[in-house]
């Protein structure tokens, strides 16, 4: 049995320190970016994701940067197919490739809300948007393998006689995560994806998915958040602290914006959230965050032993990666690197 990878969620700056906050979105600390990038390295943190959305910086650059100022930690992209020709984008994945030695992956985003897709000028429906990113998807592949020249007529793309000079180095390909909740999501994923990426849930409630995704060969990633302390008398402490006078204009703000998306991994998210007792789902698993962070924001929360265990939960479960962030996410990947991680590989090596 392989070991569960713990990737984490790269900030905007040095790290949000409330769920209920605002980000300041006019500005990035990119010395923070590189001082938390170069602390994930030397924590034991698989990869780092680049995110995606209308109020952030642009990933792409943003790797190109981190790359030159890290020598073994990985980067995934997030990108939404629709915003680039595919040609263009594998071009400059290779490129990244060549420039970090091939330290990077691709986490596909179909995209979530309409309205944010038009800032972009692009005015797909959720169901065209997956038949996009399956050609998007079969025109980079088919470059990745050096089908060159390549013409490729569909729906949405139109390639004729496709050349790139530069491969992805070693004539290889980045591993791809494709995330969502819908069929169409899965569809697409089973088809071109190395793994499904998820938001999270009680590990009883992911055993019948991880299992289809590997009949299908897939891997299964959740991303969630964590919150852990010494004892879990601490962790709902910390819990306290950080709702303590709470931004309602941000939870209005994100409330409105989920009212123009029509993703199913976003409603789904945000219904799973209401049916809370009290904002748990399990004594582990807390909802709280939610209305202010979005999906991702559903939190393991406990004691260092407590988390490591139920992280064992999760790998009993099928999931065998995690995308990770906590509150604020430098201090909260030092409790998880310090004193989860080892604990939880302890417990992890007995399973064998």
């Amino acid at each position: 049995m392989s070991e569960m990878k713990f990737h984490w969620a790269s900030p905007l700056d040095s790290g949000q320190e409330k769920a209920t906050g605002n980000y300041n979105t006019n500005a990035f600390d990119l010395d923070g970016l590189i001082d938390f990038a170069r602390y994930a390295e030397k924590s034991g943190i698989e990869s780092l994701l680049m995110g995606i959305s209308y109020h952030m910086p642009d990933p792409m650059p943003l790797i190109g940067a981190l790359s030159s100022q890290t020598e073994k930690v990985k980067f995934i992209l997030a990108y939404r197919p629709g915003l680039l020709s595919p040609t263009l984008f594998s071009q400059m994945v290779n490129t990244i490739s060549w420039i970090n030695n091939k330290r990077i992956a691709l986490n596909i985003v179909a995209g979530i809300s309409p309205a944010e897709q038009a800032f972009y000028g692009d005015f797909c429906n959720h169901k065209e948007r997956y038949e996009r990113t399956d050609e998007f998807l079969t025109v980079s592949k088919k470059l990745w393998n050096a089908e060159q020249p390549l013409s490729f007529e569909g729906k949405y793309y139109n390639i004729v006689d496709a050349e790139l000079g530069l491969n992805f180095k070693d004539g290889e390909e980045p591993y791809l995560y494709l995330s969502g909740g819908s069929e169409d999501a899965q569809a697409v994923a089973s088809k071109h994806a190395d793994c499904l990426l998820r938001y999270g849930d009680i590990p009883e409630k992911l055993v019948e998915q991880a299992q289809e995704l590997h009949q299908k060969g897939l891997k299964f990633g959740v991303r969630m958040h964590v919150i852990a302390r010494e004892t879990r008398d601490e962790a709902l402490a910390a819990i306290d602290k950080m709702m303590t006078n709470p931004d309602i204009r941000t939870k209005e703000e994100i409330a409105e914006f989920v009212k123009t998306c029509d993703s199913e991994a976003v409603k789904k998210s945000f219904d799973l959230a209401s049916q809370a007792s009290d904002d748990w789902l399990s004594d582990r698993v807390w909802s709280g965050a939610v209305p202010y962070r979005g999906g991702p924001a559903l939190a393991i929360v406990g004691s260092y032993d407590e988390v490591a265990e139920y992280f064992i939960e999760y790998k009993k479960a099928g999931v065998d990666e995690f995308i990770l962030s906590g509150w604020p996410t430098r201090d909260e990947m030092e409790h998880f690197c310090g004193e989860v991680l080892p604990r939880y590989r302890k417990l992890e090596s007995v399973l064998g």
